[in-house]
């Protein structure tokens, strides 16, 4: 079968960091299902492993966590879909990903696919729907007004990428809080209010003082999406007492933790993938969130943040993608669709 993989940590413009290679076809057991791979999108991930894993001497590292395809073949121990069944899912990082044609994948985190979707639309969506799912659910906890928190404000740095994108719309569908989102350039800040935003700052100036304009003084919640070692200081200023801070991204050099303290301020990782590495016993919770995801899509209250499709799925092209992830200057997701 046709898959993209590299066997050297290179930088994304060299001919050599993503090659076009052959592999032989996986076969499904277990809990497993075998997916014609349809599209893919791309994701910061892809870059990371790419720079900082390199592949055992003479072995291929596949990348890839977002795909949309047609199940072949299904485990004896499938429960969930049949052949024929069109899924989207981000797989897992333990196992080889999803550029290539064919992909093994536990059904425990594989959903329907929209049936008002394109397989492109609907590859756009799983890794960041999952991490923005879990961050404003599972970590942020986010729920109606309290006493706690009788006015909820959510603020979400570095809006207009790919998890805040659906971020957006999540919290504005499915909860009552106040969204303010960050963007610095006038093409990503309407971006961000068309998918919901209340309110939009400027990440590339000091965000306190903004924050004050639109007479809010302080938020409950932070889902810190990016450069969070660079905002941290002002968004612990910025939470109010017993608030809670999520954050996705690698700061740099780490974080203090012991200005919290004070406030009682909750801090939270969400890593989508955890629940498959460690196999947890809620694993089947990302099944159950994407088949909620499709409902919302099919419903018309939720939709793809597909931004800019490259052309079919091979090395140049995901070349071309990695590219523009690392330039910063993506805003929603990139997607390759076909071989």
């Amino acid at each position: 079968m046709k898959a993209v993989g590299y066997q050297q940590s290179l930088d994304a413009a060299d001919s050599q960091a993503l090659i076009d290679i052959n592999l032989d076809e996986p076969v499904a057991t277990g809990h497993d299902i075998l997916v014609q791979v349809e599209a893919v999108s791309v994701n910061p991930v892809d870059t990371k492993i790419r720079k900082r894993m390199q592949p055992e001497s003479g072995q291929y590292k596949v990348l890839g966590w977002d795909a949309a395809g047609v199940v072949q073949a299904v485990g004896e121990a499938v429960t969930l879909f049949k052949p024929g069944d069109k899924v989207y899912y981000a797989g897992s990082l333990t196992r080889p990903g999803s550029n290539s044609q064919l992909q093994l994948v536990d059904e425990r985190i594989v959903g329907k696919m929209p049936d008002n979707l394109s397989f492109a639309e609907a590859a756009a969506l799983p890794l960041t729907a999952i991490t923005a799912w879990e961050l404003l659910f599972d970590r942020l906890e986010i729920q109606q007004p309290s006493l706690k928190h009788p006015r909820p404000v959510l603020l979400v740095t570095g809006a207009a990428g790919g998890v805040g994108s659906i971020l957006l719309q999540l919290a504005r569908k499915l909860t009552s809080v106040t969204i303010v989102a960050t963007a610095s350039r006038p093409e990503t800040k309407q971006w961000v209010l068309d998918l919901g935003a209340h309110y939009v700052l400027d990440h590339s100036q000091p965000l306190v003082a903004q924050l004050q304009a639109l007479d809010i003084n302080s938020v409950s919640h932070v889902a810190s999406l990016t450069h969070t070692d660079q905002h941290y200081s002002e968004l612990v200023q910025l939470l109010a007492p017993q608030g809670k801070l999520a954050l996705i991204d690698d700061p740099a050099g780490g974080i203090d933790i012991m200005p919290l303290k004070q406030k009682s301020i909750s801090l939270h990782w969400e890593f989508m993938f955890t629940r498959a590495m460690f196999a947890t016993p809620d694993m089947n919770a990302q099944h159950l969130l994407l088949t909620d995801l499709t409902r919302l899509i099919q419903q018309g209250q939720i939709k793809t943040t597909l931004n800019q499709t490259l052309g079919k799925i091979n090395a140049a092209n995901l070349r071309q993608a990695h590219q523009l992830l690392e330039s910063g200057s993506a805003i929603g997701k990139v997607v390759l669709a076909g071989w």
